[in-house]
């Protein structure tokens, strides 16, 4: 890498610290045993239909098995899930040990989180050193808990600015 690289990278790092993100574990099952990794790479796509992306490594595990299995939940943590958003982020060989789950069809939703969304993977898109996975949305759920975020490399949760603004879609 040159010098030159090296600087847009890291200028580039940067900037994207300063862009506040949800924090998610995505997850799968195979042969029975659940898989997951925390991901801040994702977003809503479409809503007609329902679909998101996420943005897997390419030398992930996770990424192989989802290939596989065709299927992934898409865990979105709740404001006091940090703990599980940095076990899920480790490279432990079952980062599921000790924590509370259930099963669904092809993915494992965790217990507590603020979303749940199970989805059929559509597509893999290759984009630079990641994989981005098109979902189809197959369920959904929400609760009124505030999610987990990161900004600044730090975790926090989101807090409205504007008293008259309400919950209207972008």
């Amino acid at each position: 890498m040159t010098v030159a690289q090296a600087e847009l990278q890291s200028a580039f790092r940067a900037a994207m610290a300063g862009v506040c993100t949800p924090v998610c574990v995505v997850t799968t099952v195979d042969r029975g045993r659940p898989h997951g990794t925390t991901v801040s790479a994702v977003a809503s796509l479409s809503m007609s239909p329902p679909m998101v992306l996420v943005a897997l490594d390419r030398g992930s595990g996770l990424l192989s098995l989802v290939r596989h299995t065709g299927r992934f939940g898409l865990n979105v943590l709740a404001s006091g899930q940090s703990d599980l958003a940095l076990r899920f982020a480790r490279k432990d060989a079952d980062r599921f040990a000790g924590t509370t789950w259930s099963a669904e069809p092809g993915s494992a939703r965790l217990a507590g989180i603020a979303a749940w969304v199970r989805c059929e993977v559509a597509e893999l898109v290759g984009g630079g050193d990641h994989i981005i996975v098109l979902g189809s949305v197959v369920d959904a759920t929400s609760t009124d808990v505030a999610p987990l975020t990161y900004h600044a490399r730090t975790f926090g949760t989101h807090q409205r600015t504007e008293e008259g603004f309400g919950r209207r879609a972008l």
